[in-house]
This record gives structure tokens, sequence and C-alpha cells, in this order.
């Protein structure tokens, strides 16, 4: 039975486990464990009978907007709304925050479209995204990401 809950610091080596060949491969951007557990209320976690599966970081910029990241999920499980569980939950809480917008880069935008993500100009993702994170990738500048935006409905 797959379950989602919110990462805890035990959770950090069975998490860089899961993500090494990605970010390996430059598909996933590589996160020291410091910063991870810096971040982890940020991340949702997949699991299944008590194994990490997949996870996902709702990473905030400013009270506007805010980015999906890392996310990843175990080869054996894709295919299977793990990661479409792992995005819904981020936009749930993104929604609950009250954050307006939520970006996403990827190389799988045909993913994120089917959860209501639209493509955007890489042009129009804030500076400072740009420099404190994609600096590190090993595809900077030549990077073939694509930048979509999710508008989150306001709470009701």
């Amino acid at each position: 039975m797959i379950r989602f809950r919110k990462g805890r610091l035990h959770d950090i080596p069975a998490m860089q486990l899961l993500v090494a060949r990605q970010v390996e491969e430059g598909v996933i951007l590589s996160r020291s464990d410091d910063e991870v557990a810096t971040n982890i209320r940020s991340y949702t976690l997949a699991e299944d009978d008590g194994e990490i599966i997949g996870y996902g970081a709702l990473h905030i910029h400013s009270p506007r907007l805010a980015e999906i990241r890392s996310l990843i999920v175990a080869e054996e499980y894709r295919g299977r709304s793990v990661g479409r569980g792992i995005v819904k939950a981020a936009l749930e809480e993104a929604k609950e925050l009250g954050v307006q917008e939520v970006l996403v880069l990827t190389y799988l935008p045909e993913f994120f479209e089917k959860l209501g993500f639209v493509e955007i100009a890489k042009e129009s993702i804030p500076e400072h995204k740009i420099w404190a994170d994609c600096i590190k990738c090993i595809h900077f500048p030549n990077c073939h990401e694509v930048s979509l935006i999710y508008a989150v409905p306001p709470e009701e």
C-alpha cells in the first residue's frame, strides 16, 4: 500500500540512495545531506511497506512563487501514479500556504501538463532561481529543461 508523508531527518540516507543515479546522469541536481536536512520539511515522500519509493520538494521562493523540485520515483514504481501523488500533495500544500504559482523545470513536460501545468519561457523565471540552482547543474548553460507553471486556485 503506497502512502505519502512528510520527510524526516532519518530518511536522508535512503533519499540520497534513491536519487543517486539521476544525479550522476545530471537529470536531478545534487543536494548535500545538509541541504536536504535544512529543507526536510519541504519534502513529501512516497513509501511502500516502509520503503521510500519516491519524493519531491515544494521549495518556496516568495509569497507568490514556489517550485516543485527533486521529484524522483523508483523505476519499478513509475507509471503507478506515485509521481502524480507527490505532485498533488505539493500542490495542495502550496494552496494551503497561499502560494499563487508553482514552477517546475523538467525534462518530462508531458507529465506535468497532464496535471495542469503550462509551459512558460525560461526568461520569465526569476533570476535568483536561475543563478541559485541552475548554475550548479552539469548542463548549465546549455540546458534543455522545459519550464512550466501551475496557477494555484485560491482557497474557497
